[in-house]
């Protein structure tokens, strides 16, 4: 959320009172409607206008604290301003209503010289509407320092802080310092107190006040703070925002899955590597058993081819015994070998 920011039910018929909430206080978006705040010692206006901008002279609304004190009341004229009882004695003579604009629908409030306790959320209720209507305001009063001249500077307010940007790898965080009388001192810091890098601080000054934007770029998700800080009047006050980075979850996890792939990848090519080099080895053994058992087979018989019948006959082979057959089938010794 960002800016200024109403409720829907609220944009129409405030244009009368725009210069008004510029004098008495600063008003910023709330997630429930709107959120004035004002100095201590000074006005409050509070705004209410039903949605139908009809005349509301003759009509109730009811305005609470927190739900239980007692502000301010009007019934069809009749208020606490004048004979009305049951008003809490915190809001006593010191609330009133813009009775020039009833007819308009506009039942907002002002309440004069605001202290801390008037901070709270205020209802401002018409319970006789078909249907009935609530608005909420948030009234926040910041508390007046002063120096050492016995000046009373205003402090810094809480800074507004944002996301401006963001991808899967990183968020671009802004702070927003507005309104400080004092030029702060305005960092980014992490869950830890650690200070960031940022960009160039860019700062302006408007009527006596300062200004202050700050970047900076996170790319690990967490808490990060921007703290804004004024030495002279002991001041310091701080915005907290949770950044998401996705990326760099998803990486860690990623990393680990990547590694145990990789690990079971190693193991599983290395087994199928053995499987591989055993078959290759046994195939090799089984190749060479049958190359040797056909070497070892007999001779196949003489034929003859030619006349020579020289061929045909065996060789001789010294050293064999045993007996040979001729022609006839007898056996004989063969002959001598006689040196001449």
């Amino acid at each position: 959320m960002s800016g200024f920011k109403l409720l829907p039910t609220a944009l129409e018929g405030l244009s009368v009172f725009v210069c008004l909430f510029m004098l008495v206080g600063l008003i910023f978006g709330w997630d429930h409607g709107f959120k004035v705040v004002v100095e201590e010692d000074s006005d409050a206006v509070l705004p209410c206008l039903i949605s139908t901008k009809e005349d509301i002279t003759g009509k109730l609304f009811d305005w609470k604290k927190d739900g239980q004190k007692e502000v301010f009341m009007y019934d069809s004229g009749l208020h606490y301003n004048n004979g009305r009882t049951g008003q809490d004695k915190q809001f006593k003579g010191r609330v009133s209503h813009f009775q020039d604009q009833l007819m308009n629908g506009n039942a907002s409030i002002k309440i004069q010289n605001v202290k801390m306790a008037d901070s709270g959320i205020y209802s401002c209720i018409f319970p006789r509407l078909q249907p009935s209507q609530t608005f909420n305001i948030q009234l926040v009063v910041e508390q007046l320092l002063r120096d050492r001249s016995g000046e009373i500077p205003a402090a810094s307010p809480e800074p507004y802080i944002t996301i401006l940007d963001e991808t899967k790898d990183w968020s671009l965080l802004q702070c927003k310092v507005r309104g400080a009388s004092q030029e702060p001192k305005v960092e980014w810091q992490d869950s830890s107190g650690n200070i960031l890098p940022a960009e160039e601080p860019q700062v302006s000054e408007r009527g006596g006040r300062y200004y202050v934007t700050i970047n900076t770029t996170v790319t690990k998700t967490g808490r990060y703070r921007c703290v804004v800080t004024q030495e002279e009047i002991s001041h310091q006050i701080n915005a907290e925002i949770y950044a998401f980075i996705c990326e760099k979850l998803v990486e860690d996890q990623t990393t680990k899955v990547a590694v145990g792939w990789l690990v079971f990848a190693f193991v599983l090519g290395a087994a199928i590597l053995a499987v591989v080099l055993a078959a290759v080895l046994f195939g090799l053994r089984a190749t060479k058993r049958i190359t040797v058992g056909f070497n070892r087979g007999a001779a196949p018989e003489p034929t003859t081819t030619s006349n020579d019948l020289t061929k045909d006959i065996p060789l001789l082979q010294v050293g064999v015994t045993g007996d040979h057959q001729n022609e006839n089938g007898s056996s004989k010794v063969p002959p001598e070998i006689v040196d001449v």
